[in-house]
């Protein structure tokens, strides 16, 4: 596992080199169960020493531009500074993280070469996009992530939530960390008298479309009312944050701070989080094995478009996806290339680097799909 002050290191690096979920049974033909999370234990960071037995390594030079999640900030930030440093010095490669809704606006209005979001294209995107482009959007998961419960004080680190709490707190029916409804879910804890203050995306995220689409649509939630997707209309009472790194620094600000992250964020800070009880009635804390269990029976369908829902057993609950979204028309030759070669690296590669940060990576039974969806890039030309 990479360890964290390599983490950092990274992250300090590339900063400076200006790099900035349907239903539990989805369905899809012809995939086994274990198609989407298949993460092993993360290898010593000492196994990738650059080379690619399928010869995909890179080799062409360029510039590729891209934008969107902060959820797969960290791990972005982690694979290029490795793919530059140590695979392919003539790469030079941008990533911006400005929320999944900028990174699905930039790519379809062609101004990245590449966009990444925990929200799905849908039909309307891709329709508009191919007529606008002149050639279809090619989008293809590239990592799973736990969106988690953070809190400001540490004395509550391990507090059993529940969908319906979570609700209840983000839409101000439950405001104190001493209220009935929390403190029935946690009989054995004493809990503060301490006003509780929601931290939430204020850029279209998806990070937010992951929790939201779990509040309105898990089986085992009740009472949401602000509906799903990057933006909903929060209640006043509540605290706006951009990007991760922001909801990350309204937890930390406020005294009763409590907010949704990806868990890489959790893990890089250090932020006490909750246990939310899954389908099942467990409890549930945020770790890779936690997630990767979540994909346990999990079937894609061939268009990549799906949600995480419904999850039990030893899964955490709020479970999403990151996409990459190309096209298959468009780039030059080289650029071509070095987008082929970046991800295809990525994916066969980049593994260990990804479940390190908590990320559950894609498994054997899809990866030759995913290979194949980067084959297409530029493939209309």
């Amino acid at each position: 596992m990479r360890t964290f002050s390599r983490m950092i290191a990274a992250l300090a690096a590339a900063s400076l080199l200006a790099v900035a979920c349907g239903d539990g049974g989805v369905t899809a033909p012809d995939e086994t169960p274990d198609d989407a999370g298949d993460a092993e234990p993360a290898a010593d960071e000492d196994a990738d020493d650059g080379s690619d037995d399928n010869g995909s390594s890179g080799g062409a030079s360029g510039d590729l531009v891209g934008a969107g999640a902060t959820f797969v900030n960290p791990i972005f930030v982690d694979w290029i500074f490795e793919y530059q440093n140590e695979v392919n010095p003539g790469a030079n490669i941008n990533y911006q993280s400005i929320g999944s809704g900028g990174g699905i606006e930039q790519f379809l209005l062609e101004q990245v070469d590449f966009g990444a979001s925990e929200r799905y294209l849908r039909d309307d995107a891709l329709a508009e996009g191919a007529e606008s482009r002149g050639c279809d959007a090619i989008q293809f998961p590239i990592v799973f992530g736990s969106v988690t419960i953070a809190f400001n004080d540490p004395e509550l680190d391990g507090l059993i939530l529940d969908g319906t709490t979570i609700g209840d707190i983000f839409e101000r029916r439950v405001t104190n960390y001493n209220d009935p409804q929390i403190q029935a879910l946690n009989p054995d804890r004493e809990l503060p008298d301490q006003d509780i203050i929601p931290v939430h995306r204020s850029d279209g995220s998806g990070t937010t479309s992951v929790l939201t689409t779990y509040l309105e649509q898990d089986d085992a939630v009740d009472g949401w009312t602000l509906g799903s997707g990057t933006e909903v209309q929060w209640p006043s009472g509540t605290i706006g944050g951009q990007g991760n790194e922001g909801v990350a620094a309204g937890i930390q600000q406020n005294p009763g701070g409590l907010g949704y992250l990806n868990q890489a964020y959790v893990l890089l800070e250090g932020f006490p989080q909750a246990q939310i009880i899954n389908a099942d009635g467990e409890p549930i804390t945020a770790t890779l094995e936690a997630t990767t269990a979540g994909l346990d029976g999990l079937e894609i369908p061939d268009s990549f478009q799906f949600d995480i829902l419904n999850i039990g057993g030893d899964g955490f609950p709020i479970t999403g996806t990151a996409w990459v979204f190309a096209w298959e028309c468009g780039y030059d030759d080289e650029t071509a290339e070095l987008m082929k070669e970046f991800w295809t690296w990525a994916v066969t590669e980049g593994a260990p680097i990804a479940q390190g940060l908590g990320y559950a990576t894609i498994g054997p039974g899809l990866e030759p799909r995913i290979l194949e969806a980067i084959e297409r890039i530029n493939s209309a030309n």
